[in-house]
């Protein structure tokens, strides 16, 4: 672009010669300063018009303010309602989470005064589209601190809970020999060696020689050993000063300090020891105290051939 400047008085003109880039350079300088006044004249103006209450440009930069207010306000109404309809439906959950609770108190065996607990309680929001910000923070304090104490209390829960499952896995309850009936019960009767009366301090469990030999709750093995009256002899300790015996066995398949299982094979029947024949001499030491095997066993619903033909009034089979 060429432009020729001419003066009058001088008689002489001036050339000048725009290229691409110094037009490009001189739009940008010229909406920079268009920018510069259009700030300068909403200032001094427009701002300096409504601090000072100029009767059109006041009314005008209110009403443009209160636009703005406004839909701030819609949009925030409309958040604070959505947070305040889920502060709702997590009222309405953590009133179910404490019913559960105190199910599962129940089922713990416990009381529902054995926890401390909160005097506030949940519930759904009465008026969620009247509620304040200041409420509604209020509001999720409050949830938070009921979680809080919902989570102690099923903590505590689960550790009752897993305590009575290890507790009800180390009692012996479980049958010892699975299929078979029991021969003589466990209190006096005739010795079968020597046809005297004695106390029979076990429960005897007859089957074929090579018949498994399950452990009848879960602890650790503190005998294996061959005893002249039990013959191939096992003991496990449970815990808590239980002890469970099983004698006579044709072969052992657990040593000294082995943890055993609940139902685990620990050892085959036979007729090992004083025995008049192949069977299981199930024995349960409580503090050292011989204790009736069939307590226990009744207590996990075992029901053997002893305990049948005690409530019939006959006589148990012998085993040794």
């Amino acid at each position: 672009m060429h432009l020729i400047i001419t003066d009058a008085r001088l008689a002489r003109s001036r050339a000048i010669h725009l290229s691409g880039t110094r037009l490009l350079l001189a739009g940008l300088a010229l909406s920079l300063c268009l920018m510069l006044v259009a700030a300068t004249l909403y200032h001094w103006v427009f701002l300096k018009g409504a601090r000072e209450g100029w009767p059109i440009v006041g009314s005008l930069v209110r009403l443009v303010v209160k636009d703005e207010f406004a839909e701030r306000d819609r949009f925030m109404r409309a958040n604070l309602d959505a947070m305040a309809r889920r502060v709702g439906e997590m009222q309405a959950r953590m009133v179910q989470l404490e019913s559960l609770g105190e199910r599962v108190l129940g089922l713990a065996g416990m009381a529902p005064g054995d926890i401390q607990k909160a005097d506030a309680r949940g519930g759904a929001l009465v008026s969620a589209h009247n509620l304040s910000m200041e409420e509604l923070q209020t509001t999720l304090d409050e949830l938070e601190r009921l979680t809080n104490q919902r989570v102690d209390l099923m903590t505590v829960l689960e550790s009752r809970l897993f305590d009575q499952h290890i507790r009800k896995k180390m009692v012996p309850t479980h049958a010892p020999v699975t299929g078979r009936s029991a021969g003589s019960g466990f209190g006096w009767r005739l010795d079968p060696i020597t046809g005297q009366s004695a106390l029979h301090t076990g429960l005897d469990f007859q089957a074929d020689t090579g018949t498994p030999i399950l452990a009848a709750a879960g602890g650790v093995v503190v005998t294996q050993e061959y005893h002249p009256a039990y013959g191939n002899m096992i003991e496990v300790d449970h815990g808590n000063q239980l002890v469970t015996r099983y004698a006579h066995a044709s072969r052992t398949l657990v040593k000294q300090g082995d943890i055993v299982r609940r139902g685990q094979k620990i050892a085959e029947i036979g007729t090992t020891g004083r025995s008049t024949g192949p069977h299981l001499h199930f024995e349960v030491l409580v503090q050292g105290v011989f204790q009736d095997p069939q307590k226990f066993l009744s207590a996990g619903g075992t029901t053997t051939n002893a305990q049948v033909a005690a409530a019939q009034g006959a006589a148990p089979t012998p085993g040794r």
